[in-house]
């Protein structure tokens, strides 16, 4: 069953990255006071996200503790040790999650992770960008129970 869905999600990671769109980056101003309604966030789906996320193939971990309605995710990053983000955003095309993550700390310098939001698996699925190596890898995340 585990080969047959690393199949799947290989097949979809190589549409997503040649049909797929791209993710809005996030905006590096600093924002004002929160203002957005715990609803929007709701309204828009992005509160599924929200968990502890773990890549099978080396135990790196993406924690999602909050998202606001425009998609800003206030996440982070372990292997093993915690590291932050310095750019984490979802985005809606239709009924499809985006999720865009990029890496600058702990020599990273500008990995990203560019994923998807699989609601029938529950999993994040996509393509991570090692900058250093400049290599891509298809690659999916999980939901930690």
């Amino acid at each position: 069953m585990k080969y047959f869905v690393r199949c799947i999600l290989s097949v979809l990671v190589l549409v997503f990255s040649v049909f797929g769109t791209p993710v809005v980056a996030q905006d590096t101003k600093a924002s004002a006071a929160k203002t957005e309604k715990p609803s929007l966030a709701s309204e828009s789906g992005f509160d599924i996200l929200r968990g502890r996320w773990v890549r099978p193939d080396g135990g790196y971990v993406i924690t999602i503790v909050g998202v606001d309605a425009d998609g800003k995710l206030d996440a982070a990053y372990a292997n093993p040790r915690p590291l932050p983000f310095a750019q984490a955003r979802a985005s809606r095309d239709g009924k499809i999650i985006h999720l865009f993550f990029e890496l600058r700390a702990g020599g990273y310098n500008g990995s990203i992770y560019t994923l998807a939001y699989d609601p029938v698996n529950d999993i994040l699925y996509g393509v991570y960008y090692q900058a250093v190596a400049r290599q891509r890898f298809s690659v999916y995340f999980e939901r930690a129970k």
